[in-house]
């Protein structure tokens, strides 16, 4: 709404008949700029309701609960080409969606990462698709290749329309998934018996929420956790589903909802800041997933003074993404300095939604 006219009228006609003398501070004074106040007042709100803010981005952390289309399309697919000279050559495709109907599928020479894919990234290949309102079909084109996907499968044809490949979507599983604890190791959380997060929230289905601290301090060990992201098709960079597994609130090994994309020093599984994983194993969202840590602390001479970093190596959905990497400094945001004494485990709340579970801790 634009401001009533003979209210602006009326209040510029106010200012200008105010006295231009050093003493405008003077009660007298103060009572009429306070009147132009109060006469702008109505108005302004007004204006104000009607400027409309951004609505956040969908956020869905219940598979059962999906309420967006793209989801179906979203995932991950295997085939290999079945005619012509490349008569059985394999490649993987990542579909993401970007909200809105909007799509990258992000195709793999040979297989899906840490499946079949050597790692060149010059055998990558990105092309954007759509799904129009009301069709359950996603379309690609790029160059001389168009494909679909109905979320089950994906066709891929040549220009004229014959097709060369059918690719089967795959749901996969990480290799550690529900891994049990071995004997010596500390259960820090099994959504059942222990909860070693004072002041913790767990779901009613037994799932640690994110922002969560634990009571034990870790020293060097070996550290099992599962986590599953939220599904945020619009957001982007790190507000798509972060959070956080600091390792003596100290060294954060990133989490993220980094399906598809080329993998930074920010993104899910990396050592934060420090190093990117050399290998992005990131599932969907919505899907569980699972880090293995092999973690050894820092170590300190007698008056205090560090001599040795600590180092990780990390499996990200049991591939190795980091071999025994120095981790020098602590990582951005960490909760606590670095220091002789050991540290709780910490899982951040970075403002998205996050599930654990099935932690445990196994000291050296």
């Amino acid at each position: 709404m634009t401001p009533n006219a003979s209210s602006v009228n009326n209040v510029r006609s106010l200012i200008s008949d105010l006295p231009s003398s050093k003493c405008i501070a003077n009660l007298r004074n103060m009572k009429i700029i306070t009147l132009c106040l109060l006469l702008l007042y109505p108005t302004l709100a007004t204006f104000a309701d009607d400027v409309k803010k951004p609505e956040p981005p969908k956020t869905f952390i219940d598979p059962a609960k999906v309420d967006d289309e793209d989801y179906a399309i979203q995932g991950e697919y295997v085939g290999e080409i079945d005619t012509g000279e490349l008569k059985g050559k394999k490649f993987g495709v990542q579909i993401w969606a970007q909200g809105d109907g909007n799509f990258e599928a992000v195709s793999y020479e040979g297989g899906l990462p840490g499946a079949g894919w050597n790692g060149d990234r010059s055998t990558i290949s990105r092309v954007k698709g759509q799904r129009a309102a009301g069709e359950k079909i996603a379309r690609f084109e790029k160059e001389d290749v168009k494909a679909t996907s109905d979320g089950k499968n994906i066709q891929v044809m040549n220009l004229q329309g014959e097709r060369f490949m059918e690719m089967s979507r795959v749901s996969r599983q990480s290799p550690t998934l529900g891994a049990k604890p071995p004997a010596g190791a500390i259960v820090l959380f099994d959504g059942k018996d222990s909860n070693h997060f004072p002041g913790s929230k767990v779901t009613d289905d037994g799932l640690l929420e994110q922002g969560a601290t634990s009571s034990d301090k870790l020293e060097d060990g070996t550290l099992h956790i599962e986590f599953m992201l939220a599904y945020k098709p619009a957001a982007r960079g790190q507000q798509r589903g972060n959070s956080g597994v600091y390792l003596q609130s100290r060294y954060e090994v990133q989490v993220l909802d980094s399906f598809g994309l080329e993998a930074k020093n920010n993104d899910c599984g990396a050592i934060y800041s420090i190093r990117p994983p050399t290998v992005n194993m990131s599932f969907p969202p919505l899907t569980w997933q699972t880090y293995d840590i092999d973690f050894t602390a820092a170590k300190y001479d007698a008056a205090g003074n560090k001599t040795t970093n600590a180092r990780m190596t990390v499996k990200h959905n049991g591939v190795l993404v980091h071999d025994n990497v120095e981790v020098p400094h602590i990582t951005t945001s960490a909760p606590e300095k670095e220091q002789p004494t050991p540290g709780p485990l910490h899982l951040q709340n970075h403002g998205n939604p996050a599930r654990y579970r099935n932690i445990w801790f196994l000291p050296k």
